[in-house]
């Protein structure tokens, strides 16, 4: 093999992570030329509607799939929270990063921390993960819907007037944007997304050579986590319409997880042990805690209200629950 072929987004975020596993094979591997293909997904063509307003599955994966799946490149470069659990038929995750920071982080006006902002403030978030769980917290916030890259949210965040914004950590570290930050959210205040922080790998099944160049990019850890995590949100069927959060812990060998309504009204959240032998089982232990717990009618609803059937079995009707 004498060139490999990356596919990726074009966003800044995307193409340093694309970079990132580029450089990998040219230490590993110099003789092999890499090259990077970007590729515009349907996530980044429809800029004016929130994600959970225009659809659910491989918003920023489909196209990149595609490719794929057409031999037009090698490998593709994902942040792993953007991958369906589902994946098509004939691809698979050949490497995982290590993991950076997992926790999500709060920019503000005035160097301001969630708790200092002022009743009623106006915080932008693209995500209904956060959405809900700012709004248990306080409900008294005015959270409006943000999309596009890291520098575009910046100046939206003063052009518009809002004094704050919510989002990953790890993309505004990978960025060098670090220093923006007022405030980094623990995950016991709010959960993060299913393999936040984590780079995926992805190729085709039967493309050994492909798995072969990347086995040593691949994070056992990160891994492990990752396998957890993605059981956990398959099982309850959940994406980008659905607020779910989850966190696992290697140190406490345990797993965290939520589910919330859309209001923030009612929170659900669980956890168990996280075995990195068996981390599916782990990660569908925790979501049947959820489920049993008051999670089920909780997804369901949010199913009937985007038209979509559900897939769990009605639980017990959920009780305001407090972090």
């Amino acid at each position: 093999m004498k060139r490999i072929k990356i596919g990726t987004r074009g966003s800044q975020l995307a193409l340093y992570q694309t970079n990132v596993v580029a450089a990998f094979l040219k230490k590993n591997r110099p003789e092999i030329e890499v090259e990077t293909i970007t590729i515009k997904t349907t996530g980044d063509r429809i800029l004016d509607s929130p994600l959970s307003k225009i659809g659910d599955k491989g918003l920023f994966t489909r196209e990149i799939e595609r490719a794929l799946l057409d031999s037009e490149i090698d490998c593709a470069v994902h942040s792993l929270k953007d991958l369906p659990t589902e994946l098509p038929a004939g691809l698979k995750i050949i490497a995982y990063s290590e993991r950076e920071d997992v926790r999500d982080a709060l920019i503000a006006q005035d160097r301001m921390k969630l708790l200092e902002l002022p009743k009623g403030s106006t915080v932008a978030t693209g995500s209904l993960r956060r959405r809900s769980q700012l709004l248990h917290m306080r409900s008294d916030l005015n959270l409006v819907d943000m999309r596009g890259n890291l520098n575009t949210r910046l100046r939206k965040l003063e052009e518009e007037g809002y004094a704050a914004m919510m989002l990953a950590y790890a993309g505004i570290k990978r960025l060098g944007m670090a220093h923006r930050v007022t405030e980094i959210i623990e995950p016991e205040v709010i959960l993060p997304a299913v393999g936040q922080g984590i780079i995926a790998v992805e190729a085709r099944e039967r493309d050994n050579l492909v798995s072969e160049l990347l086995s040593g990019y691949n994070d056992h850890r990160s891994e492990a986590a990752a396998r957890a995590e993605r059981a956990f949100l398959g099982k309850l069927e959940g994406g980008c319409q659905v607020p779910i959060g989850v966190y696992t812990s290697h140190d406490e060998l345990s797993l965290g997880g939520m589910v919330g309504s859309l209001d923030g009204e009612t929170i659900i959240r669980g956890s168990s042990r996280f075995d990195a032998a068996n981390p599916e089982t782990s990660g569908m232990a925790l979501a049947e805690e959820l489920l049993s717990g008051g999670a089920a009618p909780i997804l369901e609803e949010i199913r009937r209200a985007s038209g979509e059937s559900g897939g769990n079995p009605a639980g017990p009707t959920p009780q305001r629950r407090q972090r």
